[in-house]
């Protein structure tokens, strides 16, 4: 018997900032019936009976398109889509008051404007202090009866970078979860970041397209693969917003959503992220030696200390009234005042050639 497996489970952690983007299979033809959950259990690593008939329930797997109950037999040809994270690890969210920029609250979902430096959810070596444990606790005060059993990981659909700032949405339901996870596997979320780039752009506008994957030296490092032969297919838009001669303003948008995305893609294409220490760009990459230069860009650097990127806009349809929202939110002050120093810092010395 032959499956069709199109997410590798040992990279799924590895290559998705779209949580519930899954699990992909093609039933073979020779198929016998068989209950699905049984068929997932076998399928993918670390799944256990009971999360799959969660996840089934949830509306989080579906056949050809259809959501299906746990008792639901394969056949063959059957499209399944599992949504859900079937990781083996868990991370128990223990509740914490964190201060929390709420956006937009409503019965079904949360807007946060995450700030640089907060992780987003617990995880080895950062088990409080996230995003998720301050979540945890604004819901307790609403609702002391949600159990921490209810909590873990609930309603994450999408993260951003630990030193990356900016908005961030959580389903607060079931249906909510379903319906956003959906929007995000087929790519119709509407992402818009702001960066600082290094170098002069030489295009004011253009996409890049190369696979991303994890170094294969460097485990905690990820790759543009432009011929596609390691990782997956990964697609940015970017628009040059002003120049600065030795640093660029740009807006990208993501067309799909790979860890460190914008990150490894930037540094791709000969422009890494302004002071990304992880992609060469928390050093001098483009302009002059002398030493007022230099500690200007070192003065630039401790005002924003990490990667100059901020997740700017997010638009989506809600999943109860089905009509689009948009949120939009401004850049913050580490930013706003390393583009404001590189704005005076060109009028100063003239234009750069």
């Amino acid at each position: 018997m032959h499956n069709e497996l199109e997410n590798n489970p040992a990279d799924i952690q590895d290559n998705n900032d779209e949580l519930y983007e899954r699990f992909s299979f093609v039933i073979d033809k020779g198929q016998e019936p068989l209950r699905i959950d049984k068929f997932l259990v076998n399928r993918i690593e670390g799944a256990s009976r009971n999360k799959v008939q969660q996840a089934i329930n949830a509306g989080m797997v579906t056949v050809n398109g259809n959501e299906i109950r746990p008792n639901y037999k394969i056949k063959p040809r059957d499209s399944i889509i599992v949504f859900s994270d079937m990781s083996p690890e868990e991370t128990d969210v223990v509740p914490e008051k964190i201060d929390l920029d709420i956006l937009h609250e409503d019965a079904d979902l949360l807007i946060i404007n995450k700030p640089a430096g907060m992780v987003v959810h617990p995880g080895s070596g950062n088990y409080s202090g996230t995003l998720l444990n301050g979540v945890a606790w604004y819901l307790r005060q609403q609702n002391p009866s949600i159990s921490e059993d209810s909590l873990p990981r609930f309603g994450l659909v999408h993260r951003i970078d630990k030193n990356t700032s900016g908005l961030l949405v959580l389903a607060k339901t079931d249906k909510a979860m379903r319906h956003l996870a959906k929007q995000f596997f087929d790519h119709s979320i509407k992402r818009q970041y702001v960066a600082l780039v290094w170098g002069d752009m030489e295009n004011d506008e253009g996409t890049i397209v190369a696979h991303i994957g994890r170094n294969q030296r460097f485990r905690k490092l990820f790759e543009a693969y432009p011929e596609g032969d390691h990782g997956k297919e990964a697609i940015t838009h970017y628009k040059v917003l002003e120049r600065f001669g030795y640093v660029t303003l740009v807006q990208c948008v993501l067309e799909t959503g790979r860890t460190h995305q914008i990150r490894v893609h930037m540094k791709y294409i000969g422009h890494p992220l302004f002071n990304d220490d992880f992609y060469g760009g928390d050093k001098i990459v483009k302009g002059t030696v002398y030493a007022r230069y230099k500690q200007f860009v070192d003065n630039c650097f401790q005002i924003c200390p990490r990667q100059a990127l901020h997740a700017k806009t997010l638009g989506f349809i809600h999943p109860t009234t089905e009509k689009e929202i948009l949120f939009n939110t401004e850049l913050p002050d580490d930013m706003k005042q390393v583009i404001e120093k590189w704005r005076n810092y060109i009028n100063s010395v003239g234009k750069v050639k």
